[in-house]
């Protein structure tokens, strides 16, 4: 199945040290401790030390971090579960 190129995703970690992520569609927050983005697959919280945005494009949806980072987490974009339960109680 072809995947249009706007919703492909990937990260690339480098040795801790440099995530390159695509699929941004922005980011919600971020200090020298965390980055939380919105991604075409959800929410995507970045936890680490000495953390800093280097590259960010958008229009293009890619983003690259540096610092030591310790985990990424995915979790369900709250908007995107607000829009479905809205739909589901219109139909009940």
């Amino acid at each position: 199945m072809f995947m249009d190129e706007k919703t492909l995703q990937s990260l690339v970690l480098e040795n801790k040290e440099i995530l390159n992520v695509t699929g941004v569609e922005g980011v919600d927050n971020f200090n020298d401790e965390t980055v939380v983005l919105i991604t075409t697959k959800g929410r995507l919280t970045i936890k680490g030390e000495n953390l800093a945005i280097s590259k960010l494009n958008v229009d293009e949806g890619k983003l690259m971090v540096k610092g030591i980072i310790n985990s990424l987490v995915f979790s369900e974009y709250e908007g995107q579960r607000e829009k479905v339960s809205l739909v589901k109680k219109l139909f009940k």
